[in-house]
């Protein structure tokens, strides 16, 4: 049997034909096509502003730093997450906690953040600044509750859309920042398009689209109404803020762009497959995902829970045996041992930890087969019957 990975790019003649047409040009880096990639995925997504980067990582650390957050403020995220949705905080010198998710959905819990909210404000403790809710597998959080709970308490919301370029949410697309500050993409090659590696962050706010466009590139402008003085010729610029290098480069940009334009069939092709899955696997002794009415997922992951928690070393094992290339997402952020030397401890948020132990990423990506697909349904069925 041929090796089925969790997850796999698609790359076309036409992605092909895009990129040597950029390394033909005479831009590789700060051309137009990186202009052009924004402008097709804020259309895409109905945001009035784009800033491209070199990772998802990048564009959370930007955004955070766009949003004022530094040393004394405190954001809070899910715990099932990759790392830097945590990490971007502590970049910038700010305090991280957790909310638990909803063991549904696998998405930051409303109500855990409420009550959290609630006994925080309570006890007259710190609340957030900013709150990162992560769209694990690719669905929306409930952002319109979250988005209540930041006019209530006047925190600033990012929302870590890695895993959901394409999806929808109360039939808008996921990245018009509706119910957010700044919204987050990521291009990762097992995501649903890809720029080999980079990130988007949009937003609808000039000024933070302004600040993270400045951060990207050095903290530097060409821009006589930003600069202290007067410019002193074409060539002059001026260093105005401490910035990074997290640009994108023209190459990964054109990829970006030809890729988008199958982004809907992909996403479309994607729920086909989940679709079967839920079909198919029904009846296993899995706990299937659930979508909720008001989101349409990207289904970046298709994840899968052992009832029986205790077989999930010995059925993954067995999948990889059988060529199944199955991943776990993610090990509990606050259970590494980083964030451990932190202070926090298992057995906080229990229903992260809870899901962690059985959880299993099953392949999917939108170049595959039916036949791909029984193959691991028949092998899953085998493991855990």
């Amino acid at each position: 049997m041929a090796y089925i990975p969790y997850g796999r790019q698609s790359i076309s003649e036409e992605d092909i034909r895009a990129v040597i047409d950029t390394l033909r040009s005479d831009y590789l880096t700060q051309g137009p096509a990186v202009p052009a990639f924004e402008a097709a995925v804020k259309t895409h997504c109905g945001a009035a502003h784009a800033v491209a980067v070199n990772s998802a990582t990048s564009a959370l650390h930007i955004a955070c730093l766009a949003l004022e957050i530094g040393k004394g403020d405190l954001v809070w995220t899910s715990p099932v997450t990759f790392v830097a949705s945590a990490n971007c905080a502590l970049y910038c010198g700010a305090q991280i906690d957790f909310v638990d998710i909803d063991p549904a959905t696998l998405n930051m819990s409303v109500a855990a953040l409420a009550e959290k909210l609630e006994r925080t404000s309570r006890a007259s403790g710190k609340l957030p600044k900013a709150v990162i809710p992560v769209h694990m597998c690719g669905q929306s959080c409930d952002m319109a509750g979250i988005h209540a709970l930041a006019q209530q308490y006047g925190f600033r919301v990012i929302e870590d859309a890695s895993h959901a370029v394409g999806g929808r949410y109360r039939n808008g697309p996921v990245g018009d920042c509706r119910y957010s500050d700044i919204v987050i993409f990521s291009f990762h090659p097992v995501k649903i398009i890809t720029t080999g590696e980079g990130g988007m962050a949009l937003t609808n706010d000039a000024e933070l689209a302004g600040k993270m466009a400045l951060l990207r590139s050095h903290g530097i402008t060409r821009e006589e109404t930003e600069m202290t003085g007067s410019s002193e010729g074409p060539w002059y610029y001026e260093q105005i803020d401490l910035g990074f290098n997290y640009r994108m480069t023209d190459l990964q940009a054109a990829l970006g762009s030809s890729q988008l334009k199958r982004l809907e069939d992909w996403v479309t092709r994607r729920n086909m497959l989940a679709d079967r899955y839920q079909s198919k696997l029904n009846g296993m002794p899995l706990v299937l995902p659930k979508i909720i009415p008001e989101a349409y997922s990207a289904w970046h992951l298709y994840i899968v829970q052992l009832q029986d928690k205790s077989q999930r070393k010995e059925v993954f094992a067995g999948l990889r045996k059988d060529d199944i290339g199955v991943n776990v997402h993610y090990i509990p952020v606050h259970m590494q041992p980083y964030y451990q030397k932190l202070g926090f401890r298992v057995g906080q948020f229990p229903a992260a930890e809870a899901y962690y132990r059985g959880a299993i990423s099953i392949p999917l990506y939108a170049s595959m087969t039916t036949a791909e697909q029984d193959q691991v349904v028949e092998c899953l069925g085998r493991r855990t019957l």
